[in-house]
């Protein structure tokens, strides 16, 4: 099989690789839940079809088939993870990389107690089948730096009142507050690629910086890894929108002692430099419940993990009349012990 073979069709709504359901005869994401029937996707010439690749398990021999963003993937048959050295250099070879600290376990461990905070969540979400579905994964990320200068006018009004007889007199000073500062952001991360969730994958943060590596491709033993598919011009504006949304908040902290402030204009400038690529690690798993799928994702250095977790109308059902029940035994059996008492 070359490598030009046509394998899958990316998801319409997102760019991710769908897979056909044969109970359903459709094709359905697992990363947006999207599902779609054959009209969706076209022939051949269709620049939604997937390139895939193949490469020889050098433990067992067998074919690992992959789509072109994927640096690691499992063997099927042995389980030995393949790296493959050809996605990982020139432009695609990252800066850095944080390894995984946590392991699998820790992440199941979050995942059940996440679903038991959920007191309706369906009894069968974490399940044995689909615990040992999550994954560990490097995502690719982009990470930005820029020295920012901003400025800001506001106004700032100052309103007092007192009572006069019957009336009531208000004063209202305004002032005109000017404020400026200067911050440098260092690494600012925004990930690179489709096929993860952006809320998700900012959910998860912060990353404790101190534990990056310089790449080396051994990291990635044991694990999944994808390259990104968007660069760093894609999603710059992203970066700039959180760097300016931190320095706001950092000098509207400063504007204190005012009855109410309004900004009249500011003005931001960042000095940008050489964005950096690195790999962070995430346990990543998606449950299909009831036709849509639910993502639990885990922060692979800190543990900290986020969530949605679907509810069961049965589980409400079932436990509010169990509830009200109970209530009402316990209202039947006070009455009953307060008529005996007078």
């Amino acid at each position: 099989m070359s490598s030009n073979d046509t394998l899958d069709n990316k998801c319409p709504s997102c760019g991710a690789n769908v897979k056909f359901n044969p109970k359903s005869q459709r094709w359905d994401c697992e990363y947006c839940g999207s599902s779609f029937d054959v009209s969706a996707f076209k022939n051949e010439e269709n620049e939604c079809i997937e390139h895939w690749e193949q490469y020889t398990c050098k433990n067992c021999g067998a074919i690992v088939i992959c789509d072109i963003n994927t640096t690691a993937t499992e063997c099927v048959y042995c389980g030995n993870t393949t790296i493959i050295k050809d996605r990982l250099q020139g432009e695609f070879k990252p800066d850095k990389i944080i390894p995984f600290k946590t392991v699998k376990e820790d992440a199941i461990e979050s995942f059940k107690n996440l679903v038991k905070k959920k007191f309706f969540a369906p009894k069968t979400f974490s399940n044995k089948d689909n615990i040992e579905k999550i994954t560990g994964i490097y995502i690719p990320f982009w990470l930005f730096d820029g020295n920012v200068f901003a400025e800001f006018n506001i106004d700032g009004k100052k309103t007092h009142s007192w009572r006069s007889g019957d009336y009531i007199y208000t004063e209202t000073e305004t002032y005109d507050v000017v404020r400026s500062g200067e911050e440098i952001f260092i690494d600012v991360p925004v990930d690179g690629s489709t096929k993860f969730n952006d809320i998700i994958m900012d959910s998860i943060e912060p990353y404790e910086y101190g534990d990056f590596k310089e790449f080396n491709k051994s990291y990635l033993a044991g694990f999944l890894a994808e390259r990104y598919d968007q660069k760093s011009d894609d999603v710059y504006s992203r970066a700039k929108e959180r760097i300016e949304n931190t320095i706001s908040e950092e000098i509207m902290k400063t504007v204190t002692g005012y009855s109410s402030i309004s900004v009249k204009n500011s003005k931001i400038n960042i000095a940008k430099g050489r964005p950096e690529y690195a790999l962070l690690p995430v346990w990543m798993l998606n449950v299909k419940y009831n036709e849509e799928y639910y993502t639990f994702a885990m922060n692979g250095q800190t543990g900290k993990c986020v969530g949605n977790i679907p509810i069961d109308v049965d589980q409400v059902i079932k436990k509010s009349t169990i509830f009200f029940a109970i209530c009402e035994v316990l209202t039947f059996i006070f009455c009953y012990v307060l008529g005996g008492a007078l």
